[in-house]
This record gives C-alpha cells, structure tokens and sequence, in this order.
C-alpha cells in the first residue's frame, strides 16, 4: 500500500469518538444517579440514540477527520472539536427545549460534554504525538520529487527536513542538465515518467518558472493515471506578506497581489465612520475638561495653547498635527531634535503632566475630523527623522500605507522616542498594525491607552 495504512485513519478516528461520546454519556449517568441499567431505558434510551445520530450527521457533513498532512496539528484538531462540540450542545438544546425534555439531568449533560471533550481530545493530541513519532522514524511516510531545479526548488526540500513529522521523504530533482546543475539532479525530464511509477512517487512540486508549461500539462496529465499529486511551487514571499487574493475571470485565475486590508473599501469606511464618531463624541463630551487644560496650559508658562508641527501622513502626504504645548517657547531653536523624555529640560511641569497622561494628544481629534489622522494608528514623524528611520529600517515606509493615528501600539508598548535608535524600536511595535488592523484590535488599543492614560505611565 503506498500510503502505509493511511487509509487506517479515517475509520479509526470515527470509532474512537464514537467509543467516546458513548463512554462519556453512560459514565456521566453513572457519576449522577450511581447506576448503569437505566441508561438504556426510557426516556434516557431516546436522548442517548439523539446524542449518535447528531454527532453521525455532524460526521456526515462536515469531514472533520479529513485535512492534508501540513494541517495535522494539535491547535488545528483542538478547534474542530470543539466547534463540533458546540454545535452539537447547540442541536441537542435546541430539540430539548422542542421536546420540553426538563426530566433531563442538566448535571447528567455537562458532565456527558466534559467527559467527551476530555477523552476526544486526549485521543486526538495522543494519536498525533505517536503518528509525528511513527512518521519521523521513516513510516506512513510519502515521496515527492522537485521538478524545476533552480534557488527556490530546495526551499519545500529545507521545509520537509525540519518538519519530519510530516512524513515526506525526498526523492530528487528532475530538470534539463546543464554544467550548474547536474551534479544535483536524479534525472531528466525524460526519465520522470519512468521514475514516478517505479518509485511509487505521491507527489510532484513543480517549481515555477523552471518547468515549462507543455511539460507542467504532461505532468498533469499523467496524475490521475499514476495516482500522484501535482502541486505548484511559486516563489510569492516579498508579495504575500502584504496580503494576496485569487480573482476568477471567467475561468482563468488572476492572483491578485494588491494589500485587501489596505484597499478594502469597507474596511476603511467602517473605521473612518468609528474615527469620526469617536472624535466628535471625545471633543463634545469632554469640552469642559478641554477648556479647563487650555486655560492651565496658558496661565503654567507663556506662550500659546496649542502647538502645531509638521508630520508625515499616509501616502508621503504632509499635515500640522495639533497639541496642547507641553514645551517651553522656541525649544526647538537649535533645529529638529527628539524629545528627551520626561526629564528633559525644555517640558513644562505641566506639559511633563500631560506627558505622562496622553493629555497633549487630545486636540489632535481635530486632525482626525479632517480626515488626515485615525484614532488608532502608527504615530506620524517628520521628514526630517524619516529620511533617518529608512535608513536604518527601509521597512517603515510599510507604515505610510496607513493614517497615522493618535495611538498606537508603539505608544502603548514603548512611549515617546528620544533617539533614533528608540524610534527604530518603537517602529516593530507598530509595524504589527497593518497586517492585523481591525475593529477589534483598534478597540484593544484604545482600552489600553485608556489604562495609560488612567495610571499616568505615558513616558
């Protein structure tokens, strides 16, 4: 058998959960009522037939005992059991309430689940350790080859040997010789056919752009006949990181490499309908507070209320940020430098204050009203540190693809940079942002600069 008792897998799984679920609920009848025999009597007879056939149609419909080799991990087997466990207490709720089963132990269906659960994933987590054991010693294993040699052909070969466990055992390179490559190929394009029979081979990772599309064709071809997989093996790593779909035209497939976060049209308008709510609410609500750090901000020192400073938006698009003054007039004379922190010697003690609280932030709602900054968001710099940043890490102009927001995660995780080096530092933080954008993690965000802001540990 060339799978080595593969097809073993299926069938077991199914029994053990069905030895399981059974186990579970006459052991949950014993632990409640100390006794077996009722079990199979009415009216527990009906719920303990109800419980076989739900999880059966569940079994039925959405093969969860069906996932390729790379999927066959303890996360990914935890999480289809328990959405089969939840929508069967869904199911079984529902026909309890139908049927006006009341006389049914509560107590009895809890422990029913927590057993189940509990020996349904102790058998799952088991069987995967023993399987990477079994296939990491050379069984149940499947053979593939590389067709297409070149630098991107040895990366599946690299991804198999440090993921034994997975069972694939390579078998070789098949390409045209030439003077750079022969030393390293098993074979020619015209010993493939041969080669795959005789070696039994279960899957072919044709490399792309090293294999020309009649022999991909050919290939492809022959897979149903030989009983092999064909799976195409496309060099997208500088693309997907930054988000790729697949478009259908008619039935050709376009792989599109364009950001679908950064482009998505309702993404952006769901946020700016939050950032402009958000702001108009923060501003009317907190008015008297606002006016009240106004008029502290200009009887504390001489000089205007608010500061306004040139940033970079999204796009390389420049704007005047606004901010309550948290320095003394004219610090910045000697030309752009950094702030030094709270102890430097050009803040205010009221401004050092606002600092610590995020207090200087505020009027910068104004600017998320004009549509140049978002609530959540990297935090904008000028050109002047910029030019400076890219030097060091090119990865930040990643950042200008989005608005600048008044928080970010960098606020939260470091603070206010002094130094270049510190900007750099902070910029890790926030380059997590425009893979994981969403409602969600902006509502994080702003819990925890509200936790800040509460402690007054703004740095």
């Amino acid at each position: 058998m060339r799978h080595r008792y593969s097809i073993l897998f299926f069938p077991l799984h199914v029994i053990a959960d069905f030895l399981s679920l059974n186990a579970a609920f006459v052991g949950a009848y014993w632990i409640k009522f100390r006794a077996i025999e009722p079990v199979s009597e009415p009216p527990y007879a009906l719920l303990w037939v109800l419980f076989n056939l739900v999880w059966l149609v569940e079994v039925l419909l959405f093969k969860p005992y069906t996932f390729p080799r790379q999927l066959f991990k303890a996360d990914h087997l935890i999480k289809k059991l328990l959405f089969l466990m939840a929508l069967h207490i869904a199911v079984i709720s529902i026909c309890w309430v139908a049927i006006k089963g009341y006389y049914y132990s509560r107590e009895h269906l809890l422990i029913t689940y927590v057993l189940f659960t509990s020996m349904a994933a102790a058998f799952r987590i088991g069987g995967l350790v023993f399987l990477k054991e079994y296939r990491a010693r050379g069984y149940n294993n499947r053979r593939y080859i590389v067709v297409g040699y070149g630098k991107l052909a040895s990366t599946i070969q690299s991804f198999y040997e440090l993921h034994p466990e997975m069972g694939f055992r390579f078998q070789g390179y098949f390409d045209h010789a030439t003077d750079e490559n022969k030393s390293m190929l098993t074979g020619g394009y015209n010993d493939l056919a041969r080669y795959i029979k005789e070696q039994n081979i279960d899957c072919v990772y044709c490399c792309m752009p090293y294999i020309d599309n009649n022999k991909l064709k050919e290939i492809v071809d022959q897979a149903e006949d030989e009983n092999y997989q064909v799976k195409l093996l496309v060099d997208f790593r500088g693309f997907l990181t930054r988000g790729a779909s697949v478009e259908y035209h008619d039935f050709l497939p376009v792989l599109n490499l364009s950001s679908q976060m950064l482009a998505d049209f309702r993404v952006n308008m769901l946020k700016r309908g939050f950032d402009i709510a958000f702001s108009l609410g923060a501003l009317l609500i907190g008015m008297p507070i606002f006016l009240v750090l106004a008029l502290i901000t200009k009887l504390t020192s001489e000089g205007p209320i608010f500061y306004a400073q040139e940033r970079i938006g999204r796009g390389g698009k420049p704007f005047k940020i606004i901010k309550f003054r948290s320095m003394y007039v004219n610090a910045e004379k000697a030309g752009p430098s950094l702030s030094g922190g709270l102890a430097d010697s050009r803040i205010t003690p009221w401004g050092r204050f606002m600092r610590q609280t995020r207090l200087d932030e505020i009027p910068q709602f104004v600017n998320v009203l004009k549509g140049d900054m978002s609530v959540v968001g990297p935090r904008p710099e000028r050109q002047f540190f910029i030019d400076q940043i890219v030097e060091v890490a090119p990865e930040y102009r990643s950042l200008l693809k989005v608005k600048p927001g008044i928080t970010s995660i960098g606020q939260i995780k470091f603070g206010y940079a002094a130094t270049i080096d510190e900007m750099v530092q902070r910029l890790r933080y926030d380059l997590l942002y425009p893979e994981r954008r969403s409602f969600f993690f902006d509502m994080w965000i702003i819990a925890q600069t509200l936790r800040v802001m509460a402690q007054g540990r703004g740095k």
